[in-house]
């Protein structure tokens, strides 16, 4: 039988540009760990999203690159799972099969697109959160919640208000 030490529940969200929704709170609560792919608009929503838990986050493409809490990529091994995190823009436009052959990681998280994505190949996930700030290109706003349980890592795509 799986302990709850063996069950991880991990916050994704990414472009948040400066904007962090009440709302965020309670999509995110209980989890454990918050991941940002980029483009985080500021100092102020990553210690607003540590009220939640602690936080790891990357630059994006509207960042300062070398901002003191961003960084170029995240790697992390999470319940038997190695996870890879990036904005994406840095491979150009990016698509699950880029991101497959680019990082060798089972679980790839990114943002940049603002489009919501989870897609599994080959044992493997692709993630992107969507995007949890300002409403743009006609997408609603989102999270996701991982959780990591068994060698597997299963997502949910959490719509904010």
């Amino acid at each position: 039988m799986e302990s709850v030490s063996d069950r991880h529940l991990i916050g994704l969200i990414s472009d948040t540009h400066g904007l962090l929704r009440p709302s965020v709170h309670s999509a995110l609560a209980g989890v454990e760990l918050i991941l940002h792919a980029g483009d985080v608009g500021g100092d102020d929503i990553l210690h607003e999203l540590r009220i939640i838990a602690p936080v790891h986050a990357v630059f994006g493409n509207t960042d300062p690159v070398g901002a003191s809490d961003l960084h170029e990529e995240v790697k992390l091994t999470i319940g038997g799972l190695t996870l890879h995190m990036s904005h994406g823009h840095e491979i150009g436009i990016p698509s699950p099969a880029k991101l497959l052959a680019r990082y060798s990681e089972d679980v790839i998280v990114y943002g940049h697109t603002h489009r919501q994505l989870v897609s599994a190949v080959g044992g493997r996930l692709v993630v992107n959160p969507g995007a949890a700030g300002a409403r743009r290109f006609n997408l609603k706003p989102s999270v996701a919640r991982m959780t990591i349980a068994g060698g597997r890592a299963e997502v949910e795509i959490v719509a904010l208000d």
